[in-house]
């Protein structure tokens, strides 16, 4: 819908927290420019578009409705997670540029669960008066991991080892060019959770990656002793909160628990790492929530493994364990709404990922896992469940770390029906 005019409100800068930490920008005279929005019949809370039916989009719907904001969801059917939720839902292709047209009409704001639109689709969307966040310019670093590569080197950001290879030997050379096999190798785009990623030890091993007929990026094989994500959100008139640093366990290639804040981790070096997000969030140009996803190296360092800009799986636990979880963070930031507190409410949050197995019926092992835990929290998706599939995550929180990983994996567990007692 239309903007109807602009009104005045105080923005006050916010200084740093003491693990999560706020970053405020403001006018002399501690006021700056806001838009409002305007319907017919005097409703004043604006429709954000959000292109993407999965639990990212069903979560950060459920964020907005406190606020009064209004979703329209552009998914691939029905069934799809966030479609069973919003209550305004239009089925079509996001590769399809007039779906995506037809799609905006109505919408204040155009932002994702995914990064798959076409970057020149957005930047059509854009050309329409559109606003899309994060825009076309920023989104296509999280999109071709090579054009990521290239300006986060560009702009000083440490990362693995890498150039863009053209065959097998091309392969062999680059591991040559370092310390030899194993090297990884990454399809430029479409990869996630594992997908598109190998890694190869030999040049027949190496054939595989360029099957697919798309670009290929070799990667150095890092030492690392444990990933870390840094989590921030910026909004277009440069505030930015960022997150305590986490601990992402990983297992066969898919986010299996997740640390907040990451455990033994070194103030040093967890406020290197978010100043790096931060730094990246800044010269990227991105507006809503950015996941920088690390290596913690033998050798003291960090190093960017991937970017995504969206809410992402490292972010979770914020839904019970900040103030402000990072999906209703990035509504605000799409919005150029003034960002909410990032600080933990508790000493230690842990995050476990929910995995289809061969039991389908979770809802059945709910009555153990509250009875057996009653600060424990579910959030599941409505998905189908399939063996391997995340269809949910759950939430502990307390002050003795061992005793809140240890809640997070039995009802992770005991839902996927791995534990029985």
């Amino acid at each position: 819908m239309g903007r109807v005019g602009e009104r005045e409100t105080n923005a006050r800068d916010i200084g740093h927290h003491r693990t999560g930490r706020l970053f405020g920008r403001s006018s002399k005279h501690g006021a700056r420019v806001v838009r409002a929005y305007g319907y017919s019949g005097g409703v004043t809370f604006p429709v954000v578009g959000m292109v993407g039916g999965g639990q990212l989009a069903r979560m950060t719907h459920e964020a907005g409705i406190p606020l009064g904001i209004k979703f329209k969801l552009l998914s691939d059917t029905p069934q799809d997670s966030a479609a069973q939720v919003v209550s305004e839902v239009v089925i079509g292709d996001y590769c399809d540029l007039e779906t995506l047209r037809a799609f905006a009409q109505g919408c204040d704001v155009i932002t994702f669960d995914h990064e798959h639109v076409p970057t020149e689709h957005l930047r059509a969307l854009e050309a329409d008066g559109i606003p899309v966040r994060p825009g076309p310019d920023a989104l296509v670093h999280a999109q071709d991991k090579g054009v990521m590569r290239a300006k986060l080197t560009e702009i000083g950001v440490p990362c693995p080892r890498h150039r863009i290879v053209a065959d097998p030997a091309d392969v062999v050379r680059f591991a040559e060019e370092g310390d030899g096999f194993p090297v990884v190798l990454k399809t430029v785009r479409g990869g996630y959770d594992g997908k598109g990623v190998w890694v190869v030890r030999d040049a027949e091993g190496a054939r595989e990656p360029f099957r697919a007929g798309v670009p290929v990026l070799a990667e150095e094989k890092v030492d690392f002793v444990r990933e870390l994500a840094a989590n921030v959100v910026r909004s277009p008139h440069g505030q930015a909160v960022s997150y305590p640093v986490v601990e992402s366990v990983q297992v066969d290639g898919v986010c299996d628990t997740v640390i907040a804040p990451a455990p033994g981790l070194s103030a040093e070096l967890s406020a290197h790492a978010q100043e790096l997000a931060l730094k990246v969030a800044k010269e990227l140009g991105v507006v809503g929530h950015l996941a920088v996803e690390l290596f913690e190296t033998r050798d003291g360092r960090v190093l960017v493994n991937e970017l995504a800009m969206r809410p992402h799986n490292s972010g979770h636990w914020t839904q019970d364990g900040a103030i402000t979880s990072q999906f209703a963070n990035h509504v605000r930031a799409v919005l150029d709404l003034p960002l909410g507190d990032p600080r933990p409410r508790a000493r230690w949050t842990v995050m476990a990922n929910v995995l289809g197995g061969d039991y389908p019926d979770m809802y059945s092992a709910y009555l153990h896992c509250m009875a057996r835990d009653p600060g424990l929290k579910i959030h599941m998706y409505g998905k189908d469940v399939k063996p391997g599939r995340k269809v949910g995550h759950v939430n502990t929180y307390g002050d003795d770390l061992a005793d809140v990983r240890e809640r997070a994996s039995h009802a992770a567990g005991y839902l996927r029906g791995t534990i029985t007692e």
